[in-house]
């Protein structure tokens, strides 16, 4: 659907609807043509830039309302007893001054009716995992700040996507919201610097851009503080010298601030003009390769959940024989329709990387929880990797999981040549979109 909508030539300044994500033609419009969304996003480096920072808006605070409704429009904090200290707070708490780090006491001077939880970091941790494994599904390229915020860096990634990295951002946060149910702040830019200051504006639920054309002129009306690594006491020692704006260090020589300030003056030399030449590093290696997707309508029945279950093996298994990986463990995720999750795994003999028994393998797990339970989100998966060399070895019991393998392997071979339709298994043959069930009207 999406890759249909030739964003490649829209016009950046025309931008596109963010709710929606529709091409928009009219530059001057301010509400959407399709939908009538006021959060149209225009820029003229709109399709060109690729390097971006997201952010969990007051994480913590955000899970509990998911989980906890009747909190939805109460001012929210979340920290220890009244000697703790706030560890988030909410957008209304922090309306009224709350702020991390403050004293509890402060806090509740500042906002007696809040409502006050204590930190569980281990459900925060899981949810922090699971927008994570959202996020590397755009690009491999994910580098992690903490629990709740990521550089990504998008860059080549438009042909796999079939549209702009700003775009794909665009559609992500709405999939976090939609899916999670927590919201994220996007900044966008052609360094990390730059999106990480641009994700700090608009939120709740921002998108910012900051190009390179418009850097200077942006960065010279901003504090010192605004560069990373200038807290209060080196603004403090700034100050002291006269230096309170960027603007000022953009006109002061890099031996200057190198030899008043040391390996911090290079940095505010070159930062002050938007120059940062650090790279999007990932964590580490894929632990997992999986795939998952999220009801319109929350289902319950065998006959609705297989079909999906078999459309979702097929993805991993092509992720698995592009990567050259299998893997020993199938693990399957569901997420009931009170977001409450629900993990299943088994360990096999050996590497497998056909969809076939990837399919069997979670069907089985699947079949012990389809007990009437309605389910908002299905997804299938599998762990410890390793490389493909020693994965799916001839069963000498079972005969016909050979003649499987090889009938799988042919229509691999179909596939490749004339697209993932030209052949489909009974399981979700007329089943739409990766194997749901059509809806009338």
């Amino acid at each position: 659907m999406f890759a249909a909508m030739t964003f490649a030539v829209n016009d950046p300044e025309a931008g596109f609807c963010r709710d929606c994500l529709r091409p928009q033609a009219d530059a001057a419009a301010r509400r959407c043509a399709a939908c009538g969304s006021p959060r149209l996003l225009r820029h003229a480096e709109l399709h060109r830039l690729s390097i971006a920072h997201i952010d969990c808006d007051a994480f913590y605070a955000a899970v509990e309302k998911r989980d906890r409704p009747e909190l939805r429009d109460r001012p929210l904090i979340i920290g220890g007893g009244k000697r703790g200290v706030v560890s988030t707070a909410c957008y209304i708490a922090r309306i009224k001054g709350v702020r991390s780090a403050m004293p509890m006491f402060k806090a509740l001077e500042a906002c007696p009716e809040a409502v006050v939880i204590k930190p569980d970091m281990e459900k925060y941790v899981l949810v922090g995992r699971e927008v994570r494994r959202m996020m590397q599904a755009l690009t491999p390229l994910v580098e992690p700040i903490s629990i709740d915020e990521a550089f990504l860096d998008l860059s080549g990634t438009q042909k796999l996507h079939g549209m702009a990295p700003a775009i794909v951002l665009a559609r992500f946060a709405r999939q976090v919201e939609r899916e999670v149910g927590i919201t994220v702040s996007v900044g966008l830019s052609y360094c990390k610097f730059l999106a990480k200051v641009a994700s700090d504006f608009n939120k709740p639920r921002g998108f910012a851009v900051i190009g390179e054309a418009e850097a200077l002129d942006f960065l010279a009306e901003q504090p010192v503080t605004l560069i990373w690594g200038v807290g209060k006491a080196f603004a403090a020692t700034l100050a002291r010298d006269g230096i309170t704006q960027i603007a000022q260090l953009q006109t002061m020589e890099r031996g200057t601030l190198m030899k008043r300030y040391g390996t911090m003056g290079d940095r505010l030399y070159h930062l002050a003009r938007g120059q940062d030449t650090r790279r999007v590093h990932a964590e580490h290696g894929a632990k997992s390769v999986s795939a998952e997707t999220t009801f319109d309508i929350d289902l319950a029945a065998p006959g609705d959940l297989v079909p999906v279950l078999r459309a979702l093996s097929e993805t991993v298994s092509a992720r698995l024989k592009k990567a050259g990986i299998a893997g020993h463990t199938v693990t399957l995720k569901l997420k009931t329709h009170d977001f409450k999750i629900r993990t299943r795994n088994r360990r096999l003999s050996d590497p497998t990387r056909l969809a076939d028994r990837i399919f069997s393998t979670g069907l089985g797990l699947l079949e012990k929880e389809t007990d009437g339970t309605r389910y908002r989100l299905i997804g299938i998966g599998v762990a410890d990797l390793a490389p493909d060399d020693r994965a799916d070895p001839s069963d000498l019991v079972d005969t016909a999981a050979r003649k499987r393998a090889l009938a799988e392997g042919a229509v691999d071979v179909l596939r490749e040549k004339f697209g993932k339709k030209a052949v489909e298994t009974g399981y979700t043959f007329g089943k739409g979109n990766r194997g749901r069930p059509q809806r009338e009207g």
